[in-house]
């Protein structure tokens, strides 16, 4: 059904079962044209490229995502080439003389958790980590250490990317949090695009953080953040588009953006927004929302989840996905496997039919993108 979109890649690929979408989804074609569009304005432009870019497609793409989110507020939409440069920037707010006490989850991205366990070698923050399993409860256990401290920052996923599993209530979480100069950040990345997301009773309180490399489908290189309206933090980590309306500031103190851009960074390639917005732009006109993006996954799962039935295999059966709820899941499903060498193994066995997947440590994951349309062929590797 919607092949059609994916031509150019699914040329490159025929021979490929590709089930890695949640690492590397195919770009529709339109992302084609987008990078020309780029070259051409580029040419165009000149040095009026910028007016272009701030005046037409920046605020264009940030209307696309606000739209998918149900946020009020576009402007409060900032980019930066990935969600670490956020990440660093979010820590940033806070003096540098302050030991900042963060509560998060043991199952966030790297971009994430490797900085904040950096900074914690350091003794630069203190971080507390809540187990994402068992699932059932997980919601429970950390809305309870969220009460049981104030914290100078709460991260967490919305879908968490080791496992697929989704966090349901996002405001329960966010309304647990007291303290208002708490700082609450989502990453959404794995959710964007995904899973249908309605920011807009905690888009005042809450920053959230995704980007077009998985399910956005734009490629790398455009990530976004939506930052609280009247937010007043003054990161010390800022680039020169954070002031970009007041270049010229002579009053000795260094001035912000009052919308999302006073959390910018510096020049940045542009024609990843430029993708990024086509196929926004392309999906919207198709009417494909992400309410049907969604159906049309569960619907290739559950078709997967079946075909486990048909082979007898040790590993890939239903038992082994981490899932607590398939109706509210991430678009991959994941298998525990008995370690990280199983996983390994299997995972090159899969690769040698032309069955491509991804893992992490003992889990491998299968992922599903609008350019399929049947269920994966095991049969090969029945035992």
């Amino acid at each position: 059904m919607y092949k059609k979109f994916y031509k150019r890649f699914l040329e490159q690929n025929s021979t490929i079962q590709h089930y890695a979408s949640h690492s590397h989804h195919y770009w529709p074609d339109v992302t084609r044209e987008a990078m020309l569009d780029y070259w051409d304005d580029s040419a165009k432009y000149v040095d009026d490229k910028w007016n272009h870019i701030f005046g037409k497609k920046v605020p264009e793409t940030r209307a696309l995502i606000a739209d998918v989110l149900k946020l009020s507020t576009p402007e409060q939409i900032v980019f930066a080439p990935n969600t670490h440069e956020f990440v660093t920037r979010l820590f940033s707010c806070f003096s540098p003389l302050k030991k900042i006490s963060v509560l998060t989850t043991d199952s966030e991205f790297y971009s994430f958790d490797r900085q904040a366990n950096r900074l914690a070698e350091e003794q630069l923050i203190t971080i507390d980590k809540i187990a994402t399993l068992p699932f059932d409860d997980f919601e429970k256990r950390f809305i309870e250490k969220i009460n049981s401290q104030n914290y100078d920052v709460i991260f967490f996923s919305h879908v968490f990317f080791n496992s697929g599993m989704a966090v349901k209530n996002l405001k329960a979480i966010v309304d647990a949090v007291k303290n208002t100069s708490t700082m609450i950040v989502i990453d959404g990345y794995h959710g964007f695009m995904a899973l249908p997301t309605d920011l807009s009773e905690v888009e005042s309180r809450v920053f959230y953080l995704a980007g077009s490399y998985k399910y956005a489908q734009g490629g790398e290189g455009c990530c976004f953040m939506s930052v609280p309206k009247n937010s007043q933090h003054r990161p010390y980590n800022t680039g020169w588009f954070a002031g970009f309306g007041d270049l010229a500031n002579n009053k000795g103190e260094v001035d912000y953006s009052s919308d999302g851009m006073r959390f910018a960074g510096s020049t940045m390639d542009y024609s990843a927004l430029y993708r990024l917005h086509a196929v926004l732009t392309l999906f919207k006109a198709e009417g494909l929302t992400v309410e049907k993006i969604h159906q049309y996954i569960q619907l290739l799962q559950k078709n997967f989840r079946d075909h486990l039935l048909k082979i007898d295999h040790p590993y890939l059966v239903e038992k082994n996905i981490l899932s607590v709820d398939y109706n509210h899941h991430g678009h991959f499903l994941t298998f525990a496997m008995p370690s990280p060498e199983h996983t390994k193994k299997l995972h090159d066995e899969l690769r040698a039919h032309n069955i491509w997947t991804d893992y992490r440590g003992a889990r491998l994951r299968f992922g599903f993108g609008l350019y399929q349309n049947e269920c994966i062929d095991l049969t090969a590797l029945k035992h």
